[in-house]
């Protein structure tokens, strides 16, 4: 598995190299259309120089055609040079060794024999004659090669020096990136503590500094979150030894005793409790976990009082015996539907089982540009020394009931502030607790 990584390591190069390599090759290519301009114009250049001599040759020859024509086929032909003497009709009066064949005038390139040479033919304005000189055609390709190689030389040197140019000055350029990786890797809170000049240095020690705040602020909340986690699971589980160690003792007693009737019948219903009480603190416990792990796609636009009216109703048929009394505005939210339907049915609850209220009055208003729900009753009240300390997992006021999980107003808190608010109680005009659940609007 290891084996791609690593050869794919010992095939990478330092940005470094690759500035000196792109710097190297922008400047072979430029270099080599530029070479292949100055060579195109080199070639043009000594041709026409060429022609230039042919043409200058002609001017002597010309005149001179009827007394040279006689000496032309003793000058031998050692193939520096041709002339060719024709009259008016094309026939050859005199001619080098070299005889050039019938061309028109001015200049042009001809074969002889698969020698190639370069012509200059003029024709004399006194005489019949038409006077063609011809150079081997190598004597300028000679020239025009040793030029060329020049140019490769000095091409060659250029992208040579462009090379070095780009690895000297391409070091001074990712330097801020390779200070920056070193801070990286070694975890300094501040990658580049000056601007490099360099954009993109910048602009990614910008980027990896947030990501690292990220990281470093994700990681904090988890380790915070398992810290709650673990916190929370031991809560727990020593809330649920307690009934789930009663119930073992009732059942070694039903196994190991004869019991009478009456007996038998008051550790079942012991049993019954204490089962009750598990599945009351396993479900509230399932509702923490829910709040917890709840985001903003759970949350939509809804009317408060449409569940305000629906919790009071299922209330009354829970609660046959307690007067509930609604005084609810139309106010429309963002929230969580089955949240804030949880905190109005354990408020009532509250007042009915713990508080041991016969009237409950359930108030909804805008307040302060927040939205309140207020739940009075004529119960028993909480104490203002326990009316914080009741909202905690498992806190138990002075007047709860032994059925309850002592999680009831932990979630009514949870709703509360992940809806943007909090919950508190205060003296009711009903004599009883006033529970004030403030939402964000």
């Amino acid at each position: 598995m290891s084996a791609a990584p690593e050869q794919h390591r010992r095939h990478s190069f330092s940005l470094r190299t690759r500035v000196a390599a792109a710097t190297g090759l922008g400047a072979l290519i430029i270099v080599a259309a530029l070479g292949g301009l100055v060579a195109a114009a080199i070639a043009r250049n000594n041709l026409a120089q060429l022609d230039r001599r042919l043409e200058a040759a002609s001017t002597i020859v010309v005149p001179n055609a009827a007394v040279a024509g006689p000496f032309l086929g003793a000058l031998g032909d050692a193939g520096a040079f041709a002339i060719t003497i024709r009259d008016q009709t094309g026939d050859v009066e005199s001619s080098t060794p070299t005889q050039l064949p019938p061309l028109a005038l001015g200049a042009h390139t001809a074969y002889v024999e698969d020698t190639k040479y370069r012509t200059f033919t003029a024709a004399s304005p006194t005489t019949r004659y038409r006077i063609s000189i011809a150079v081997p055609y190598a004597e300028a390709q000679d020239i025009t090669t040793d030029q060329q190689k020049q140019v490769a030389l000095v091409g060659a040197l250029a992208v040579a020096a462009s090379l070095g140019l780009g690895w000297l000055f391409g070091g001074r350029a990712v330097r801020p990136l390779v200070v920056l990786t070193r801070r990286i890797a070694n975890r300094e809170p501040q990658l580049l503590p000056s601007a490099s000049g360099v954009r993109e240095a910048d602009e990614l020690a910008a980027a990896a500094e947030s990501m690292l705040r990220d990281v470093a602020d994700a990681q904090e909340r988890t380790n915070a979150a398992l810290a709650t986690a673990r916190d929370f699971a031991a809560v727990s589980a020593h809330e649920l030894r307690t009934p789930l160690t009663a119930m073992r003792t009732d059942l070694e007693v039903l196994t190991n005793h004869r019991l009478g009737d009456d007996d038998r019948a008051e550790i079942l219903a012991d049993l019954a409790r204490a089962q009750g009480r598990v599945e009351t603190t396993l479900a509230d416990l399932e509702r923490l976990a829910r709040g917890e792990l709840s985001s903003d796609k759970d949350f939509v636009d809804l009317d408060l009082r449409d569940v305000v009216d629906v919790a009071a109703a299922d209330a009354r048929r829970h609660h046959p015996d307690l007067t509930i009394t609604v005084d609810a505005d139309s106010t429309r939210l963002r929230g969580l539907p089955a949240g804030l339907r949880l905190v109005v049915d354990n408020a009532v609850t509250n007042a009915a089982r713990h508080g041991r209220a016969s009237h409950v009055a359930i108030g909804l208003h805008r307040v302060d540009g927040t939205v309140r729900i207020v739940v009075d009753d004529d119960g028993s009240g909480v104490p203002e020394r326990e009316r914080e300390h009741v909202f905690d997992r498992f806190a138990r006021g002075t007047h709860a009931a032994k059925t309850g999980s002592g999680l009831g107003l932990a979630l009514v808190a949870q709703q509360a502030a992940l809806h943007g608010g909090r919950a508190w109680f205060d003296e009711s005009p009903l004599g009883g607790a006033r529970l004030v659940v403030e939402l964000r609007s």
